[in-house]
């Protein structure tokens, strides 16, 4: 529940004063509070270390899609978003397999004094390489065209082209070999600004300001959910992240318990096959998002659209919901455990990070003016419904069983991916009244 009000605070102080500042007190809270949670000696004292990590975490979820719009072009964004996908599913993997083997091996604390160590080591990746990405730049300025418009020429150019009114403001077009270039817009001279050097860079806080309310600010992402991309990107995200979350608090209730009787690091290893699947989706993450967009692009008389990032979303309906279902059908009849680890979890991580791939760079091209505030509300609904999950989900296993349980959620699964096709269909349409709508605004 703190990384889900955490996302509203730290995207909104983002925007307000940049994101440079938040990454880097952030980071240090990450690092103080596992030093602190380590010398914990009452569960009042290690809770309130954990509420704030929660905190100081939510950045690293929410903030950083915006970044990744802020630092590469639309169509260099899918692989990065793959990496940082790559990230948040490591997380979850990764944690069981390391965490467990030392808990059990040497205790609790000693897994937080390490990790207040790679965070030391965050604080310095993040003082010395992440610069501020946020300036203030014309009213009407489109960096993914690469174009300059002063305001007559754009108003001048508005009633000539009205139409481009239902395309995003992420349009690019190809040239003959099908590299992505700038599309067509007025050209003006480039804008230009004074290089900052990088002993300036190192500053933790540049000076930027927005000059925005901070309290409006906090309440915009809730107003995005009137955005149709939101909204589904956001079904889509809370159900990919927090199934994962509930399988990762029920897999030592299936596998501690007989045919199988796994100790604790044995259970905390079973995540390694969902590591590697996710691993793989991501080499193959670039040819099947920004390759796909590129491809399209070409076949649509080099017309770059957002939705071509949702093809890829097939991967989820697919690998995804087939996974819950096997592994539902796998847990109850206690198959060998190769083929509930390796084949079952293998395939739900598999067709997830696919699919989180796809949904951060659509909503990212959709609304990259406003990436901050999207996520912002995306991960605070997910974390809440992950929060919630928690309390119930081994309760549901306990009286309906393994079975159909996962069947349930294969299926919601299934049901949520299919409201893809109305978004590739209708959302040309959306975006048109995304743009026109004052609500977004």
């Amino acid at each position: 529940m703190c990384i889900a009000g955490g996302s509203i605070i730290c995207n909104s102080l983002a925007v307000v004063y940049g994101k440079r500042p938040v990454y880097f007190i952030t980071s240090v809270l990450l690092m103080v509070t596992c030093f602190w949670g380590a010398g914990s000696k009452s569960l009042g004292s290690l809770t309130a270390a954990r509420c704030i990590q929660g905190f100081a975490m939510a950045p690293m979820e929410a903030l950083i899609p915006a970044s990744i719009g802020d630092i590469w072009f639309v169509h260099e964004r899918g692989f990065r978003s793959a990496v940082f996908n790559l990230g948040v599913l490591g997380g979850i993997n990764l944690a069981s397999p390391i965490a467990g083997t030392i808990i059990q091996n040497h205790g609790w604390a000693v897994a937080f004094w390490i990790m207040g160590a790679f965070f030391a080591i965050q604080t310095l990746l993040v003082f010395f390489f992440m610069p501020e990405s946020a300036y203030h730049r014309p009213d009407v300025l489109n960096l993914d065209l690469g174009s300059h418009e002063n305001v007559n020429d754009a108003l001048k150019y508005e009633k000539e082209h009205d139409r481009q009114a239902e395309k995003s403001e992420d349009n690019e077009v190809t040239d003959a070999q099908g590299n992505i270039v700038p599309g067509p817009a007025i050209r003006n001279p480039s804008v230009t600004s004074q290089k900052q050097s990088y002993w300036h860079e190192l500053l933790p806080y540049c000076g930027y300001n927005s000059h925005d309310n901070l309290l409006k600010v906090m309440l915009r992402p809730f107003t995005l959910l009137a955005s149709p991309v939101v909204l589904w990107a956001t079904l889509l995200f809370t159900t990919c992240i927090s199934w994962l979350v509930g399988i990762s608090i029920t897999i030592s209730q299936i596998f501690s318990a007989p045919p199988y009787n796994f100790t604790v690091s044995q259970v905390g290893l079973t995540n390694l096959s969902s590591f590697v699947a996710s691993l793989l989706a991501t080499a193959i993450a670039e040819p099947l998002t920004d390759g796909i967009a590129r491809f399209m692009a070409r076949r649509n008389n080099g017309v770059y659209e957002p939705e071509f990032r949702l093809p890829i979303l097939i991967s989820y309906l697919v690998f995804t919901s087939v996974g819950f279902f096997a592994w539902g059908q796998a847990a109850e009849n206690q198959a060998p455990w190769p083929v509930a680890v390796i084949v079952c979890l293998g395939l739900i991580n598999f067709g997830i990070q696919l699919g989180t791939t796809g949904i951060v760079a659509y909503v990212v091209d959709t609304h990259r003016d406003k990436a901050s505030e999207a996520f912002a509300t995306m991960n605070f609904i997910k974390n809440t419904f992950a929060f919630g999950l928690t309390f119930y989900i081994n309760d549901w296993i306990a009286n309906q069983g393994v079975r159909q349980t996962f069947f349930v959620i294969g299926g919601l699964t299934l049901a949520a991916s299919l409201t893809t096709v109305p978004m590739y269909i209708y959302g040309k349409k959306a975006r048109s009244w995304i743009h026109r709508s004052k609500i977004v605004r």
